[in-house]
């Protein structure tokens, strides 16, 4: 939908949307919007495994042409203290991240491990995929 709303603006150029969400279980984890919605994501997720979710989608504004994919990484979080939670809420910013924790900021430091064909799709922006669809619609990469 980002990337439609875009192309009518745009319609020569090549258009790039990507969005995410976080499962634990079957609870799902989205940006928190306030800190205590950060705060409650991450008691929730301390020392249990989450999947985050990233959809990306290439739309060719001239051809019309889409492509979509779905890059799925899993995540371990640490058992993580109330003192943590809010120390780190205190230096980072997280509020607009899925399950509140900005892997390519401190948020790393929340993580056990990860696992995922493309690690570039923690943070948003799934690259590997992104590149395969840029070749798809003819750029010489690289």
């Amino acid at each position: 939908a980002k990337a439609a709303a875009v192309v009518e603006k745009f319609p020569a150029a090549l258009i790039i949307g990507s969005d995410q969400v976080a499962y634990c279980g079957d609870t799902r984890f989205g940006k928190p919007g306030t800190r205590e919605n950060a705060r409650l994501q991450l008691r929730s997720l301390s020392g249990k495994i989450a999947v985050f979710h990233t959809g990306l989608c290439l739309l060719n504004g001239r051809s019309g042409r889409r492509h979509l994919r779905g890059v799925a990484t899993e995540v371990r979080f640490r058992e993580l203290s109330d003192a943590e939670i809010e120390r780190y809420m205190d230096k980072e910013n997280a509020l607009d991240c899925s399950g509140s924790a900005r892997s390519e900021g401190l948020g790393v430091s929340l993580l056990e491990w990860m696992k995922s064909d493309d690690p570039t799709a923690l943070v948003g922006l799934p690259l590997i995929a992104l590149t395969e669809m840029l070749r798809a619609e003819g750029l010489p990469l690289p």
